[in-house]
């Protein structure tokens, strides 16, 4: 439950649209719900803004079904990342309105529209090969309200592809870069903008590139000082880290 629905919630029972006990029904497992193999943290995004997430990947299909439809009752929005067809495949049977995204392995549903935050937020790939990272940070930043600008297949052995997208960059309030091989085209976007730029190495590469530890380790050494490095393949990591900076008040 977040800011949003618990308003919604309160106002309702204040308006006598539903009554005080019905609220409470609503709130039976707020803050957190035991489930024996999880305990949901319900009260997570209203403390840090972001909602819990369901990281599907080793856990069976009938846990995240489970953990997914227990958090779909409480009205908000739900994610699931890293998940199988065959966990898409039962939760969508279980759970009206969910939407499995196969590129980005994610399972999304939408019950509230969350405020937009300010953006535009821009998502960037340095290659086809990197849009599944790009289009799980897609799919994460949408959710938690971000209008999102996407430019694929723009890495830094075709420059020209990417100075082609300055006016874009230029109105971006923060900007993703996936990008694998030998990880540059961070530094070089943020050489172009003055927005924060949030670097994600990405396990695209031939042997060298040693899983992404390559684009890594060149990113975190990059010579542009607007540039902050998330995990491996983390495009959600990377999309809460951009909604962290762009829906703070004082940013």
């Amino acid at each position: 439950m977040n800011s949003v629905a618990l308003l919604e919630l309160l106002s309702a029972i204040k308006e006598g649209k539903i009554t005080p006990e019905q609220g409470m029904h609503r709130l039976t497992h707020w803050p957190g719900e035991d489930i024996e193999f999880a305990n949901i943290d319900h009260q997570r995004a209203l403390r840090t803004g972001l909602p819990e997430v369901i990281y599907a990947a080793g856990k069976t299909d009938a846990q995240v079904v489970e953990i997914f439809s227990r958090m779909a009752r409480q009205g908000g929005n739900v994610l699931a990342t890293r998940a199988t067809p065959t966990a898409a495949e039962a939760v969508c049977a279980r759970v009206p309105g969910a939407v499995y995204n196969p590129l980005a392995r994610t399972i999304a549903l939408r019950q509230q529209q969350t405020p937009s935050a300010i953006g535009p937020l821009a998502i960037l790939c340095a290659g086809t090969s990197d849009l599944p990272v790009a289009e799980e940070a897609v799919v994460t930043a949408e959710l938690l309200g971000h209008s999102v600008v996407k430019i694929v297949d723009v890495g830094v052995a075709g420059l020209h592809r990417l100075l082609a997208q300055r006016e874009k960059l230029a109105t971006a309030r923060a900007i993703i870069v996936c990008a694998g091989m030998e990880g540059a085209l961070p530094t070089v976007v943020a050489g172009l903008v003055r927005a924060p730029v949030i670097a994600v190495p990405t396990s695209v590469g031939y042997g060298a590139s040693f899983g992404g530890i390559a684009a890594l380790l060149g990113m975190l050494n990059s010579c542009a000082p607007n540039v902050a490095v998330v995990n491996i393949d983390n495009g959600f990591g990377a999309a809460c880290f951009a909604h962290a900076i762009l829906s703070n008040p004082t940013s």
